[in-house]
C-alpha cells in the first residue's frame, strides 16, 4: 500500500493534470470504475490505483489518491493510461473548428462514436481531448475514435478530392433531413461563439442547416452535432 504523497511514482503521475506532462509522458489520468474498465477493454491500462483490495490495483491511502485526482470528491479507483495511438483514416471524418468547452468536446466524442465516425481532426486551439472534463463527457468513448490534432484547412485541401465536405450554414444550406450521403464525408463543426472560420466555410462543398423553430436562434454545438451525425447515418 502507498501512504506518502511524496512517493516519486505518485508526485509524477500527479503531473498528468497538467496538459504539460501528459503530452510529454503520452499518458492521462481516468477516474471511476467506468472509465477504468473502458481503458482495460482497450488494453491502455499502464497502472490502477485503489482505495480498496482490487485485483491488478495497487492500494493507497486517500492522501494519496487526492494527490492523483482532480475531481472534487476522491474517486475509489483511477488508472494512469496511455494515449491511444493514431493510425490512418479509414472512414468518415468530423473537423472540430476551435471548440473550446470540454464538456461540449466529449459529447461530440461520444455521439461521433455512436454515429460512426471513424477520425476527429480538431484544430489546434481546441480544448485538450484529455481533459478531464472532456474525458467524462465522452463517457470513455474517446477510447472508440481516432483523435488528431491538426490544421482544418490543410487537411480539407488534402482531402477534397476523397470526401465530400459539408459546412453548418442556414445560407445556402440543405435541410439535414433532406441530404443524401454518396461518398465519405467529412463534416466540419465550429467554435461556440464564432462558428466555423470563414476561410474554412469556403472550402466546404456543402452547406447543410438544423431546420427550427423560429423562437431558437441556435443549438449548443454538441448538440447540433448530434442531430447532424445522426441524420447523416441514416442516410449511408
Amino acid at each position: 500500500m502507498i501512504e506518502s504523497v511524496n512517493n516519486e511514482k505518485i508526485k509524477y503521475y500527479a503531473k498528468l493534470n497538467q496538459k504539460k506532462y501528459r503530452d510529454e509522458a503520452k499518458l492521462f489520468i481516468v477516474e471511476g470504475e467506468h472509465l477504468v474498465e473502458e481503458a482495460k477493454k482497450r488494453n491502455l491500462v499502464e497502472v490502477i490505483y485503489s482505495l480498496e483490495p482490487l485485483d491488478g490495483a495497487i492500494r493507497v491511502s486517500e492522501q494519496v489518491m487526492s494527490k492523483l485526482s482532480a475531481l472534487s470528491t476522491i474517486p475509489k479507483v483511477l488508472a494512469v493510461v496511455r494515449m491511444p495511438e493514431k493510425r490512418e483514416i479509414k472512414g468518415n471524418v468530423l473537423l472540430l473548428d476551435d471548440i473550446q468547452d470540454p464538456g461540449n468536446l466529449g459529447t461530440i466524442i461520444r455521439s461521433a462514436v455512436a454515429f460512426g465516425i471513424d477520425t476527429i481532426v480538431a484544430s489546434y486551439n481546441t480544448v485538450d481531448f484529455y481533459n478531464l472534463k472532456t474525458i467524462r463527457s465522452s463517457e470513455g468513448m474517446l477510447f472508440y475514435v481516432n483523435l488528431l490534432k491538426g490544421d482544418i484547412e490543410e487537411f480539407i485541401l488534402n482531402n477534397k478530392d476523397k470526401y465530400t465536405i459539408y459546412n453548418t450554414n442556414v445560407v445556402g444550406g440543405i435541410d439535414v433531413s433532406d441530404i443524401e450521403i454518396n461518398t465519405p464525408f467529412a463534416l466540419i463543426m465550429g467554435n461556440e461563439g464564432a462558428g466555423v472560420s470563414a476561410r474554412i466555410q469556403k472550402l466546404a462543398h456543402k452547406n447543410v442547416y438544423i431546420p427550427m423553430n423560429s423562437k431558437c436562434e441556435s443549438l449548443n454545438v454538441a448538440m447540433a452535432t448530434s442531430i447532424i451525425l445522426y441524420e447523416f447515418s441514416k442516410r449511408r
